[in-house]
């Protein structure tokens, strides 16, 4: 016996929708010895820590069963797979899924038919097929025959509301149906029992193809990732599984190939299709030293790549056990329809035995049409369509967001986003590039020639790790300019750094110390204070002690910026930037983006600034990840920009694949057409049972028409939610 407190997960077949999730959540939730409960209608799992000195697991297997669902244990990370299990192969096919990320031995790849569900469908209309014919043919045995077809196909229904009965849920929708279709019988309407049972059993059935739908993104997205790989061994290349490779291998992919794991490129030039992680479809031009994604496609060039990590912990993997885990975050939305179901379906059953006892008992009424009208209020009641329709939208908006690049952490944050009334971003890495560039070239002698002067700071810059001297030397590369040798390189603290080039003393260094060296001429000086008020960084470059020109270098806006920004006040919401840099650089840049700026803050100083516009409404904060950390857990939703990067993926609520600005205006835009697609899916829940109220009373609605209020409730809020799998911003 394992020691207790492991944690056991189980792929749940026929777990496959909202109120299955909830029926195994209350389940779980009353066993001794359980803690730390998670599910997944859309995995179909259930994940738990399992004291099994109070209760063992057979007896919570046993318990799912009695449900009507069939538990598979899944292998947990690592864990060796027993020989002397009689199923031993069956956990080895599922310890090779798992690796892959495919959940769901029970179910994968079968036909609708041969599910659970499905068979339960066929069941059932066949029953009612020959319980139809029977009446055609021999019409004295067709009551008979469609009372057979009733009880027979409720009973498995039967036997789950009893074992929900049983393990502390009394009002379970198995009862409500059940009930119907038993009262039915009894009351001498046997043929509508049947078509109940029937419709009923098609309408679960629809659940589940609506949770298929949405978690197929996410495994298709999974199957990405090659299962081979080119290992690079000395003297030779040989393939092998992809899930076997080691951090530090060398791998070879060659063009049109999938990239069979994350990693660095050391060798080659190529471009590569990224839009599996990013969800940007132009191809990205790479080379040594750029990193690389497991399922990014290399379009043209051989390359060679360093392994960065382990197949189970590859940028996609963790993408798709992100996207898992946010299911556990439910929106608030959500939280709020489970607790109104917990009180609703106890009050559909004494509303029904309300309508079907007080006018026969209190007014003399007959008891026939009111106990009609009592079964046929059981089955409008089913909470159905209004317990599948918020996590049939928030899963269907997770998944068509990670589609686009767009990583978003569980419906609350889904829900939180389309509400907040400011965002303020970070400058540096968010609204800029992240790194300074060329952007001006002034010779002091206007007759010289710029790229003259460019070599020359090159040359005494290139080793040097300093973000301005990488700028120059970048540029310099960019330019194809011929780069001349530097000799006794020294670097002047604060100041700058010195060199011999071609036998001339040069150095690179600030405007102070240049002007400390020699005067600079009123022209240069004005020109400097002109750059340095536009959020320029000013460099002199002497030579031999005397100023041979100026070059300026800035950190860039980003060139979706502005848009983004504009995009932003479209929907409503106030862009602001937040950054540690001077006043002066901040309100230049702000300045060239059109937005307000709050300049010179400490880590801190943005805290009490997030706190303030919290005040003011909701707000959002959006960063690197890194410095910014503390600012993206005060906000009420943290974005995190970053392609892939572990703080990306972990620190915030979303975070932006891509690393473009536009993806904020995206993010809002999605949450708040998921939350319209929710409200849609609430009135249409509601409504066709409000309908369906006022005409059962006034006895115009049958029991099939009843059932299939419920079942057409279900089938629009699936239609509807699954649209939001085709979302794509306005904007395009």
């Amino acid at each position: 016996m394992q020691a207790p407190g492991t944690r056991l997960s189980y792929f749940v077949e026929g777990m496959d929708c909202a109120s299955c999730v909830a029926r195994v959540e209350k389940m779980v939730g009353t066993l001794p010895g359980t803690g730390e409960v998670r599910t997944s209608f859309a995995r179909q799992t259930l994940s738990l820590a399992l004291d099994e000195a109070q209760t063992s697991r057979a007896a919570l297997e046993k318990n799912l069963r009695s449900l009507g669902y069939g538990p598979t244990l899944l292998p947990q990370p690592g864990a060796p797979v027993a020989a002397s299990d009689s199923s031993h192969t069956e956990h080895a096919h599922q310890t090779r899924q798992h690796a892959d990320h495919v959940h769901g031995p029970a179910d994968r790849g079968k036909p609708w038919y041969r599910t659970g569900q499905g068979q339960l469908v066929v069941g059932t209309g066949v029953l009612l097929a020959l319980a139809w014919v029977l009446g055609l043919t021999v019409p004295q045995w067709a009551g008979w025959g469609f009372t057979a077809a009733a009880l027979i196909g409720v009973w498995p229904l039967a036997k789950k509301a009893w074992a929900s009965l049983r393990l502390g849920d009394p009002f379970s929708i198995n009862l409500l149906v059940t009930l119907a279709a038993v009262g039915a019988v009894a009351i001498g309407e046997a043929a509508e029992g049947a078509v109940v049972v029937f419709l009923f059993a098609v309408g679960e059935l629809l659940e589940g193809v609506a949770a298929g739908r949405a978690r197929a993104g996410i495994e298709s997205l999974a199957a990405l990732t090659p299962k081979t790989a080119l290992l690079v061994e000395p003297g030779a290349v040989r393939e092998v599984p992809a899930a076997d490779l080691q951090v530090g291998q060398t791998v070879q992919v060659g063009p049109g190939a999938r990239v069979p794991a994350d990693g660095t490129i050391t060798a080659g030039h190529s471009s590569l299709d990224d839009s599996p992680v990013t969800g940007e479809s132009v191809p990205v031009g790479k080379g040594p030293g750029d990193h690389v994604y497991a399922g990014s496609i290399n379009t043209d060039g051989l390359l060679t790549v360093r392994v960065d990590r382990a197949a189970a912990d590859n940028t996609i993997a963790r993408i798709v056990h992100l996207v898992e885990e946010a299911e556990g975050s439910k929106a608030p939305t959500a939280r709020f329809i489970d607790r109104f179901s917990r009180a609703y379906t106890p009050g559909v059953v004494a509303a029904a035995a309300l309508t079907a006892a007080l006018p026969p008992l209190l007014l003399g009424q007959p008891w026939f049409p009111w106990l009609y009208k009592g079964i046929a209020l059981l089955l409008i009641g089913c909470p159905c369509a209004l317990v599948l329709s918020v996590p049939a939208a928030i899963t269907s908006g997770i998944s068509a967001g990670t589609r686009r690049g767009l990583l978003i952490k569980g419906g609350a944050a889904l829900e939180a986003i389309g509400s907040v009334r400011t965002i303020a971003f970070d400058k540096t890495g968010t609204l800029t590039q992240g790194r300074p560039q060329v952007t001006d070239l002034v010779p002091a002698d206007p007759h010289d020639d710029p790229q003259e002067l460019l070599r020359l700071a090159a040359a005494v810059e290139t080793g040097s790790s300093h973000p301005l001297a990488q700028a120059i030397t970048a540029e310099a590369q960019t330019r194809g300019l011929s780069v001349p040798a530097a000799s006794e390189v020294r670097a002047l603290p604060g100041q700058g750094v010195a060199a011999q080039v071609g036998g001339r003393a040069v150095q690179v260094t600030s405007p102070t110390f240049a002007a400390a060296q020699g005067p600079l001429s009123t022209e240069q000086q004005r020109l400097i204070s002109t750059l340095e008020a536009e959020g320029r960084t000013v460099v002199v470059v002497l030579d031999g002690g005397h100023p041979r020109g100026l070059i300026a270098l800035r950190d860039e806006p980003r060139e979706d910026a502005r848009d983004a920004l504009a995009g932003l006040r479209r929907l409503g919401v106030r862009p602001l930037m937040l950054t540690g840099d001077n006043t002066r650089t901040g309100q230049a840049v702000a300045a060239d983006l059109g937005l307000d700026v709050q300049a010179g803050l400490l880590p801190e100083d943005k805290l009490h600034v997030i706190e303030e516009l919290r005040v003011q409404g909701g707000v959002a904060m959006v960063g690197d990840g890194i410095n910014d950390a503390p600012a993206l857990a005060r906000a009420d939703v943290g974005i995190a920009m970053g392609s892939g990067t572990d703080v990306a993926l972990e620190t915030a609520d979303a975070a932006l694949l891509r690393g473009q600005v536009r993806g904020v205006a995206e993010l809002v835009q999605l949450s708040r057409d998921t939350l319209a697609n929710v409200r849609q899916n609430v009135a249409f829940a509601l409504g066709l049972k409000a309908l369906f109220l006022v005409t059962t009373l006034l006895g115009y609605t049958n029991l099939w028409m009843a059932v299939l209020a419920d079942t057409g409730a279900t089938a629009l809020v699936t239609a509807n939610a699954l649209r939001l799998l085709r979302w794509r911003p306005r904007s395009e």
